[in-house]
């Protein structure tokens, strides 16, 4: 029976190993809570990491562990003490970690722990593959795994595979930066589906993908090989009846307090008119705690009236204590406290309580409810879950919300009161306007992202994304539906050799060879020249050669050969062998108004140039810069559209090339005018780009029509690449 597969660096349960007696406690929260609808039954197992070495485990307990393990539907990867260090607390947390976070001058770029982030991938790939069927869905988690999806999709090709990213991908410019772009970029292209938690995530991660490994993106579709990729926000949510309802309990429970609740109560008291800021995080440079420090310290210097009257919760979280870098920011920490406090407490009053510790649920949720304000202003954070738990914690619709813009959650939060962390002068306003914010007001801005929260919850979020992989897996099945497989090519196969009389159409660029950065140097090889020589002799077959490109190339290529060519999308005609001369009647006169046009579009765009043929203009932009290119191109073929007005000619964008050519030519024409006089009982037609498209429609509806890629088209089948192309010609050839 199908299953589904999730896999993380973490199990959701933790191992308690006490007198020769091994526990597996479910964890709380976060992922694991998240992954509840999806990890239930025995129709799904979880893969990862128990947080116990193989130097920490006895031998003998090792099978009792899997067992333990398995009673939660959970299977373990094991790992070493060094390969913890090289690939955790190494790359992940060295590397990825500070990279993927804008914090450059924090990323390390060691080998031997890139090294060791393949080998663990590689492991944790191992026992998926395992546990793997053919049938199965695979949903992998976050940075740790990235390469796993093609490691399991090199094995499993046919396997449906989902990755989600739970903090930020960088810009192309950051990213760009890591040594090992490429394989880590390859290493998510496993997926058929990878999820990010905002829009903009998901773009800056196409834009990599454009420029660094240079394959064609529609929208949000990436086309690798054979394959579609999907890249798609899904911003993860939190199981907010939980929260909802154990705030709404702590409040009906007021005589039964927990000892927090009876000292906040106590200084809610004792100072009814003060207001109490919240501010929980992990210790961790990207969150700003000591950003904000300095940045409350100046608003009390800016308003100091409010000194005595408010008072800062901080509690900082234990996170990653063997990192430098966060041995280094807790003594920041602890250093800021104490000199804020120092200098403005008074006898009665302490600006800030810091806490440095874990606190379990029923005390967050007394935070929670007891803050009049919640200030949450990390630095980079790529959700922050925090700001959804503090406003669904408020029941009665009070309560103010200051969230960074640079948290993801930020983009569907936009009722809060969103700052930029590094304004120190906006924060102050910020504090300001939460302390005097009027009750109807703050209960009119939480109904909003109440209602918002209880919709797209957790659960909600895992099938969104659950239900778009097996969407994205379907949609290639029906894809593969109109490819032309090795039987359906074995069908048109026999009906080519029943034929009495034959007439094939085979455009050039991006069907029969790769483009090239010089159209000049996409020239024939050797294997095509026998491929069309091979077609060129088979009696009663017309072949043509039908393309965009100018009548020069074609003829120092092809006419020693006398192949039968149609260039310039249908103005020229050479049949066997014999000179170029004019299939459609055009003029060229306003080649000189376009001309200047185009010129500036090259200044203007590094990499671009002009190629002019006799009756046509193509501005080509394959070396530009690939988003630059493409806004480019937006651009000039709006500029032209106004420009040539009523005339005679059209704009059409084909791959990495606009071309500007007279209306009443296309191949579709030339193919139907080649076709009037003879009774062709079989036709074929192939090409990769929407010039081509004309050619297909044109044709007899029994006309075997196909598609170089997986683009949108009116073909009745398609191939993935010119190699596949080839290798099917070659079998027209054959007796």
């Amino acid at each position: 029976m199908a299953k589904t597969v999730i896999i993380s660096n973490r199990l959701p349960v933790q191992l308690q190993i006490s007198g020769g007696k091994i526990e597996a406690v479910p964890s709380v929260g976060g992922l694991a809570t998240g992954m509840k609808s999806v990890h239930s039954g025995s129709d799904s197992l979880w893969i990862g990491w128990s947080g116990l070495t193989d130097e920490e485990i006895p031998i003998e307990l090792e099978p009792r562990i899997d067992q333990a393990l398995k009673k939660h539907g959970c299977a373990k990867v094991q790992l070493t003490k060094k390969e913890v260090n090289g690939f955790y607390f190494g790359f992940s947390n060295r590397t990825v970690w500070p990279l993927f976070h804008y914090f450059l001058e924090y990323a390390e770029f060691e080998l031997p722990n890139w090294d060791a982030y393949k080998s663990v991938n590689q492991k944790f790939a191992d026992v998926l593959l395992g546990h793997l069927e053919d049938d199965d869905t695979v949903w992998v988690h976050d940075y740790q795994l990235m390469l796993v999806p093609q490691m399991v999709r090199e094995v499993k090709p046919n396997v449906a595979i989902g990755f989600f990213l739970h903090i930020p991908f960088p810009s192309y410019e950051i990213f760009r930066t890591l040594p090992w772009r490429e394989e880590v970029l390859l290493g998510l292209l496993g997926s058929d589906l990878i999820g990010f938690h905002t829009y903009d995530y998901q773009r800056h991660f196409l834009s990599s993908v454009r420029r660094l490994l240079g394959l064609e993106v529609h929208f949000n579709e990436i086309f690798k090989e054979n394959r579609i990729i999907k890249a798609d926000s899904f911003p993860m949510g939190i199981d907010y009846d939980k929260f909802n309802k154990a705030a709404a309990k702590q409040a009906d429970q007021s005589s039964h307090q927990s000892d927090l609740q009876k000292r906040l109560h106590l200084h809610i008291q004792s100072t009814p008119d003060a207001k109490l800021i919240l501010s929980i995080d992990r210790l961790d440079y990207t969150k700003g705690i000591a950003k904000r420090l300095n940045a409350f310290k100046y608003f009390l210097t800016q308003y100091p009236e409010y000194k005595e009257k408010v008072r800062l919760i901080v509690l900082a979280v234990p996170s990653r204590s063997k990192v430098p870098q966060y041995k280094l920011l807790k003594k920041e920490v602890d250093e800021l406290v104490g000199r804020i406090n120092g200098e403005l407490a008074t006898v009665s009053w302490t600006p800030i309580w810091y806490f440095y510790r874990s606190v379990p649920f029923e005390s967050l949720i007394d935070l929670y409810t007891s803050s009049d304000i919640a200030w949450l202003t990390p630095i980079r954070d790529g959700m922050n879950l925090v700001a959804k738990e503090y406003v669904a914690s408020r029941v009665d619709g009070s309560g103010v919300l200051i969230l960074s813009e640079m948290a993801g959650s930020a983009k569907e939060m936009s009722e809060a009161l969103l700052i930029n962390p590094n304004n120190f002068e906006q924060i102050a306003e910020a504090l300001h306007t939460a302390i005097n914010m009027p009750l109807e007001e703050q209960q009119r801005r939480n109904e909003q992202l109440q209602r918002r929260l209880k919709r797209y919850n957790v659960e909600k979020w895992a099938s969104d994304f659950m239900d778009s992989l097996i969407n994205q897996k379907n949609i290639d099945d029906t894809n593969v539906s109109k490819k032309l497989t090795a039987s359906r090519w074995n069908t048109i196969l026999k009906n080519f050799h029943a034929a009495k009389k034959r007439l094939i159409f085979l455009d050039y660029d991006g069907t029969l060879i790769n483009f090239h950065s010089d159209p000049q140097k996409a020239s024939p090889d050797k294997s095509l020249y026998e491929i069309l020589d091979g077609i060129a002799a088979q009696e009663n077959t017309d072949m043509y050669l039908i393309s965009g490109r100018d009548t020069t190339t074609f003829g120092r290529w092809f006419l020693p050969n006398k192949y039968n060519m149609i260039v310039e999308h249908g103005v020229w005609i050479s049949k066997e062998g014999e000179e170029f001369r004019m299939l459609e009647n055009v003029n060229n006169d306003w080649m000189e108004k376009i001309r200047p046009v185009l010129e500036s579009f090259v200044d203007r765009t590094p990499g671009s140039f002009i190629e002019e043929k006799n009756y046509s203009l193509a501005w080509h932009y394959r070396n530009a810069d690939v988003d630059f290119g493409i806004l480019r191109a937006n651009e000039l073929s709006t500029v032209l559209t106004s420009l040539i007005g009523n005339d005679d000619i059209s704009v059409m964008a084909g791959n990495k090339v606009l071309e500007i050519k007279s209306s009443n030519v296309n191949k579709g024409r030339a193919a139907v005018r080649m076709m009037n006089g003879n009774e062709y009982d079989f036709i074929f037609a192939i090409g990769d780009d929407w010039t081509d498209e004309f050619m297909f429609q044109e044709l007899p509806d029994d006309a075997v029509t196909v598609k170089v890629g997986r683009q949108k088209t009116i073909a009745k089948y398609y191939l993935d690449s010119n190699k596949d192309v080839r290798n099917l010609l070659r079998k027209f050839t054959d007796s």
